[in-house]
């Protein structure tokens, strides 16, 4: 694909920090949830290591420091979020737009679970863009920066992984992008990125181009 004019035969949306602006909220919720169980990790901190990540990641990495997290870790988290998001979640600016706009096919891979994209696109109004084309880690072995759930994703739309483009906001979305062979498109106009050099982070993680405002969609 050119960088400048791309023709993908599939566009792949990531969900959160992409269509809906989340991040920052969700890491509220994970820091707020960890402290109930004497956990103590910040929103900043938060962002750098589970960002575009599952849920599942978040228990790996305490497991891995000899910390296991409590049984009904998980289910509070998920309750925390939801509810959190039907009240205040909002779309991505312009990005309802551009969905409006494509004439290319397109989808959602998201490390959220399906409950979450759901309820993410209900609330925001997005989810007539996509109907039922949402595929999620819980639907892959290994979720990002491995490439397992973008390859589903367009195996899944009968697509060429090399004819695809990939919107991303994370850099392990960015990696698992690139490693399945696909274009990847940076996106720091979400609220995480504020106090954060974006699009440093996102150009050295291996995205082929990096934008901050859905207007500027496809602008070279």
């Amino acid at each position: 694909m050119d960088q400048d004019r791309p023709k993908p035969d599939l566009i792949v949306f990531d969900c959160d920090g992409v269509l809906v602006d989340s991040e920052l909220l969700s890491c509220r919720c994970l820091s707020e949830v960890l402290a109930q169980f004497g956990v103590q990790l910040t929103v900043e901190r938060a962002l750098e290591l589970f960002l575009g990540r599952s849920a599942k990641a978040v228990e790996e990495h305490y497991r891995d420091l000899g910390q296991v997290l409590p049984q009904d870790f998980l289910p509070c988290l998920k309750a925390r979020v939801l509810e959190t998001f039907a009240g205040a979640l909002q779309p991505i600016p312009g990005v309802g737009l551009v969905l409006s706009e494509l004439k290319t096919p397109c989808c959602v891979a998201s490390s959220s679970d399906l409950d979450r994209v759901s309820l993410s696109l209900d609330v925001t109004g997005l989810a007539r863009h996509f109907g039922d084309r949402l595929y999620t880690a819980q639907m892959v072995r290994h979720g990002k920066p491995a490439p397992d759930l973008f390859l589903h994703a367009a195996a899944k739309m009968l697509a060429d992984p090399a004819r695809t483009l990939v919107i991303e906001d994370s850099v392990s979305g960015v990696r698992a992008g690139k490693a399945a062979g696909m274009t990847v498109w940076g996106f720091v106009g979400g609220g995480h990125y504020r106090d954060r050099d974006g699009r440093a982070i996102l150009s050295a993680a291996g995205a082929d181009r990096v934008f901050g405002r859905m207007s500027d969609f496809w602008e070279a």
